[in-house]
């Protein structure tokens, strides 16, 4: 599975760089906090597969990286391959940008 550090998906967001960021936790957790993905949570992930890219880098995410690669699993059983996994979820990505 490729994965991405919460520092390169910091510089990519600090470049503007063109990719999608989706986030598979609950409602409820991406209302207390969010860095700016998509919602798709994961048990409506394959429902909503036609929402992700197929052709640019699409990086999925949730607390601490244990949902996102069973969402980028499943995907990828469905044809993506194009998925990376953020490394340690949003708890990698809060050590290095303060909320």
């Amino acid at each position: 599975m490729n994965s991405i550090t919460a520092i390169e998906l910091k510089h990519k967001i600090d470049n503007a760089e063109d990719f999608q960021l989706i986030d598979v936790r609950e409602i409820q957790e991406f209302e207390i906090a969010n860095i700016g993905g998509e919602l798709i949570p994961l048990n409506s992930i394959l429902e909503n597969q036609h929402k992700i890219s197929k052709t640019k880098q699409v990086i999925v995410h949730c607390k601490s990286g244990v949902r996102s690669a069973k969402a980028i699993e499943q995907l990828q059983q469905n044809g993506f391959s194009n998925l990376y996994n953020l490394k340690g979820g949003m708890d990698a990505y809060y050590t290095i940008v303060p909320r």
